[in-house]
């Protein structure tokens, strides 16, 4: 942790922020020069939701006033699957997408997430976007979409609650679970049939019995959907060790901008990365207190056969993912020589 913190400081000290702190001075608080608007995937008022805020309130201070950024939330305009569709197009100027809600357009964001049995290091996650090529690829995938990709920011791991207790592996079976993407695929490689749904539909959908449990992006997820009043019992394994995500920016846009407010972009956006593990960290167990206050209890600890299917199931996912298309492949060869 402390390695990777020093890694994101030192970028934050240098270059692009450096630029972006002394241009945002400049300008005080002139007029916008260029109006933007930003989708993200939370609702008001949740943990994650004022992150992105503080994002876009970022921007338009060290801006001086000249990007001016309207904040729009879960089910305000956009919907979660369609954020990528809606700044590629131009109908949004930035967003923050789940890449799985979109994995059909661009099939690269699920290797780009995470799958399942990565690792859960931060500064492993870093080298591996900054120092072994993941984000030069990831720039050129994006950009095929005419889109820009900026800094990814880390979330914690992903688990399942469910409505019932996991005594054993054999439970997943039969189980109808919200699980988009690679995670959906793990699942069913256990028996599971995975579900698709935007965060926001998550509690009506446990509660009037649609599905029978539900990963979140992330623990905080879960505490901030209230799940816990329709589904008592957390899955001890996390799926993913953590998620990576990225904020992208339609390219027509972002090329309108010169080149030091292009820098101020970036610079707010690797602060927002920081921000996104620190906090992150802390609201964990936040909301794992809180949760159990609320009746949280977790299914027993899995068997050492058990812990050897959840493994097992992860292992044909990379081999299926590189046939998916170049980029992914290219990831897929990057993640391959790191096992060696």
């Amino acid at each position: 942790m402390k390695k990777m913190l020093g890694k994101m400081s030192r970028r934050l000290t240098t270059g692009a922020l450096t630029l972006a702190l002394t241009a945002g001075t400049a300008f005080n608080a002139a007029a916008a020069e260029f109006n933007w608007r930003f989708a993200n995937l939370y609702s008001r008022g949740t943990a994650f939701g004022e992150l992105y805020q503080n994002l876009a309130d970022n921007i338009e201070t060290m801006s001086g006033g000249r990007i001016a950024v309207q904040m729009m939330y879960a089910g305000e305009g956009v919907s979660t699957n369609g954020i990528f569709g809606a700044v590629k197009s131009g109908l949004i100027t930035m967003g923050a997408p789940f890449q799985p809600m979109h994995a059909g357009e661009m099939a690269t964001g699920i290797v780009e997430m995470g799958l399942p049995g990565g690792t859960d290091n931060p500064a492993e996650l870093m080298d591996l976007f900054y120092e072994k090529g993941f984000g030069d690829i990831l720039k050129e995938a994006y950009a095929a979409h005419g889109l820009v990709w900026l800094d990814p920011y880390i979330q914690p791991p992903v688990y399942i609650i469910t409505k019932e207790p996991i005594n054993s592996i054999e439970d997943f079976k039969g189980l109808k679970i919200r699980a988009p993407g690679a995670d959906g695929k793990f699942l069913r490689n256990l028996g599971a049939s995975p579900v698709n749904l935007a965060w926001g539909e998550i509690y009506t959908s446990l509660s009037t019995g649609v599905i029978d449990g539900s990963i979140g992006s992330n623990l905080i997820d879960h505490r901030d959907g209230n799940h816990v009043e329709v589904a008592k019992y957390m899955y001890p394994l996390p799926l993913d060790g953590a998620q990576v995500l990225p904020i992208i920016v339609n390219e027509k846009a972002w090329n309108k901008l010169p080149d030091d407010l292009k820098a101020i972009v970036r610079g707010a956006t690797a602060i927002h990365a920081q921000e996104q593990l620190t906090k992150s960290r802390l609201w964990e167990s936040q909301a794992v207190a809180d949760m159990e206050a609320k009746g949280l209890k977790w299914s027993p600890e899995p068997s050492d056969a058990d812990k050897a299917a959840w493994k097992a199931a992860s292992a044909n996912l990379w081999d299926e993912y590189a046939k998916e298309d170049p980029y992914s492949a290219r990831l897929i060869e990057v993640l391959k020589k790191e096992q060696q």
